[in-house]
């Protein structure tokens, strides 16, 4: 893969949703990418460079194929953590943490970002760098941007990726990486890369793809940038007591850690921050599994990755790099499969609720509607959907 090679860009924002953005999408391949060539030019671009950066750009079904399988985001947080989750990545965890602690120092003195979060999606994200994906990024970005499912996200990516062109940083032949348009170590869309990359190791220029100075610290500037707060944690593991309200619990619901304690929630190794931090406390697979208590740094987090589970499982994975224990698994009750969960989600919509789309995922908005029709059937508010809750709708 060609380097990214660009000065560092600082104040430079490219906005995701800026005047001239468009969600048109689908019809003919080739007119949707005729589109984007008198969009661009209306942007500002030089009709060379805009010619030169469509001129072999094609639609990949490849792409489209693999994001419309992301069956892993379907498992219950349990399956999911100890898929992700192995000695193996442990042990390299602790390793590079090892190897790079000065850079790791720096990320905190600077960003103030601890490094369990960093490492948490270095590993996750390409395995510290060793598979970083193989798909050629402009065809991934156009297609996915043609594609009617998110063409809010990727449209403006696709002009991102065009200004790291005319600046010598991509090149639509030869730059590749993950089937959703990310590119390098920790797996950045260009818009992110021009808002936040860092040129850490002083070369001159931000190579994500293989300078891990560059990767580790353009990731940490970025959450900085996304709200993360220096010195704040951003979970904390709990166990909740018998007669808590459970639809208190998920992440619409904020209480002060002190107040969740006269609730009778405690922590299950160390102490939980300060009394007046808000907080709150999330049951990925309901009650009777893991219970979490988590923090504003938590929110952050979904602005890398809008996937709750996925996002739990960074958080956790950063405790245990940085010492905690493995979890308390409890014995959950059995949920639902892939075709259960559409069926759930219909029922939930034809009551009124918004479930944020039938995907067979359990994501906060069906969690959330999940939570409201258990209360109004007197079952446990866990926003955990169970067989006996299918049968109840």
């Amino acid at each position: 893969m060609r380097k990214l090679v660009f000065a560092a860009l600082a104040g430079l924002l490219v906005s995701t949703s800026g005047a001239l953005a468009q969600d048109g999408c689908g019809g003919a391949f080739s007119g949707f990418v005729n589109g984007l060539r008198v969009e661009a030019v209306q942007r500002g671009f030089a009709q060379g460079t805009v010619d030169a950066f469509f001129r072999n750009v094609r639609q990949d079904e490849a792409v489209v194929r693999a994001d419309r399988r992301q069956g892993i985001f379907q498992r219950p947080f349990i399956d999911f953590s100890r898929a992700l989750i192995s000695q193996n990545r442990l042990d390299n965890g602790r390793r590079n943490h090892d190897r790079y602690r000065a850079l790791f120092d720096a990320a905190r003195q600077h960003y103030g970002v601890s490094p369990g979060i960093l490492l948490a999606f270095w590993a996750f994200e390409t395995d510290f760098g060793a598979v970083q994906g193989d798909f050629n990024t402009v065809n991934a970005l156009v297609t996915l941007a043609h594609d009617c499912r998110r063409p809010g996200l990727f449209r403006p990516q696709v002009f991102a990726a065009l200004e790291l062109y005319s600046r010598g940083a991509l090149d639509p032949a030869t730059t590749r990486g993950a089937w959703a348009g990310e590119i390098g170590m920790v797996q950045k869309l260009p818009s992110d890369i021009l808002n936040y990359g860092v040129d850490a190791d002083g070369s001159g220029a931000v190579d994500l793809v293989r300078s891990v100075p560059d990767a580790i610290l353009s990731a940490a500037n970025m959450l900085r940038g996304k709200g993360w707060r220096a010195g704040e944690p951003w979970m904390h593991e709990v166990a909740i007591p018998q007669g808590l309200d459970l639809n208190r619990t998920g992440l619409r619901t904020e209480l002060s850690v002190a107040d969740w304690q006269r609730l009778g929630v405690t922590p299950r190794y160390g102490s939980l921050p300060s009394g007046n931090m808000r907080a709150s406390v999330i049951l990925p697979q309901g009650h009777r599994g893991p219970a979490f208590m988590v923090f504003h740094n938590f929110r952050t987090l979904f602005e890398w990755n809008q996937s709750f589970i996925y996002i739990v499982t960074v958080g956790y994975f950063a405790n245990r790099l940085e010492g905690a224990p493995i979890y308390t698994a409890g014995n959950p009750h059995t949920g639902l499969n892939q075709d259960q969960m559409r069926d759930l989600q219909r029922r939930l919509q034809s009551r009124g609720f918004d479930v944020g789309g039938i995907d067979g995922i359990l994501g906060a908005n069906t969690r959330a509607a999940v939570q409201d029709v258990q209360a109004q059937l007197g079952l446990p508010a866990d926003g955990w959907p169970t067989p006996e809750l299918l049968r109840r709708l």
